[in-house]
């Protein structure tokens, strides 16, 4: 039997490629093969985004993979997961992804206190070429600082 002890798995080209502005957690519908898969670490962030459907947030492109020892009833790798946030939560989302350049993006998943499946989201601004690289100078500059304080 494999491990099924997970830390938190975390999207960093998220962090990359926008301006994260808000964070919001929200649980998702699981079949429990990908539950499994999620706690053995077996995901992919790669191009996974969240968009609206009749007043729904539903979450594209993650792709969690097929449990090896799952029986014949397994999860499709890259199906459509149901997003579960409070009503208030998703008219603010909405409201603001209507506004040009904004979206919505899973920036980690984690298991609360309760082992639970829940993915912090962000709502997130497109960076520009010169802003990545700004903030590739920026985190190059503060490794040179700490490197310096540790001395």
């Amino acid at each position: 039997m494999p491990s099924l002890i997970m830390a938190e798995l975390k999207n960093r080209s998220a962090f990359h490629e926008y301006f994260i502005e808000d964070t919001y957690v929200a649980g998702v519908v699981l079949v429990g093969t990908e539950v499994k898969s999620l706690r053995a670490g077996k995901v992919s962030f790669n191009d996974s985004y969240c968009y609206f459907a009749d007043g729904e947030l539903f979450l594209r492109s993650l792709h969690i993979s097929e449990y090896a020892f799952g029986t014949t009833q397994r999860h499709e790798p890259m199906q459509e997961r149901k997003l579960l946030l409070t009503r208030r939560e998703l008219k603010k989302l909405e409201s603001k992804t209507t506004e040009k350049g904004y979206t919505i993006v899973p920036l980690r998943i984690f298991f609360n206190e309760k082992n639970i499946a829940k993915i912090e989201i962000g709502i997130g601004k497109g960076k520009k070429l010169h802003d990545k690289r700004e903030t590739i100078k920026q985190r190059d500059t503060d490794k040179e600082i700490k490197r310096y304080l540790k001395r």
